[in-house]
């Protein structure tokens, strides 16, 4: 058995050590938030904070989160900065990235509240979205930062 906090609370999972974190988030412990895009960290679909630092679930081993703080898209409140700045700037299209984008976004303005357009470019980096929505995902950022946007294409 392997201890898990999730959200704040502890799951025993019998699963295999190398079990990607992301397939026991969504199929044990049934938290679906959290997307499988490539299964091979190129996407970002699948970030979760695991004590605060933002990884990839997809190749993530169970094993190296046992005992540790893991918080998923679900343990975000609909009332954090980011995610009602993602509604006011009408960031989402298809919606598939969005759970790993604000939880790179979390992660981000939680080591540095107040980043730049660099600051902001060098986080979310690799955190891939099909629409395109990069603009708005930064704009979205600065007001949950409360800083000035510039505007302008990533």
């Amino acid at each position: 058995m392997i201890t898990l906090i999730v959200n704040g609370t502890r799951h025993q999972v019998s699963v295999p050590p190398d079990t990607p974190l992301l397939w026991v988030i969504r199929e044990v412990i049934g938290l679906t938030g959290t997307k499988y895009g490539c299964g091979m960290s190129l996407c970002g679909a699948c970030t979760v904070h695991v004590e605060g630092r933002a990884i990839r679930s997809c190749v993530t081993p169970v094993s190296a989160v046992a005992g540790k703080e893991v918080t998923t898209i679900e343990g975000i409140p609909e009332s954090h900065p980011v995610k009602q700045a993602w509604i006011a700037d009408d960031v989402p299209q298809c919606g598939w990235c969005q759970p790993g984008q604000i939880m790179a976004a979390t992660a981000l303005l939680a080591a540095n509240p107040k980043p730049d357009d660099a600051a902001i470019d060098e986080a979310m980096e690799g955190i891939l979205c099909r629409c395109g929505t990069y603009q708005r995902i930064r704009t979205a950022i600065h007001r949950a930062a409360g800083t000035p946007s510039k505007g302008g294409e990533p």
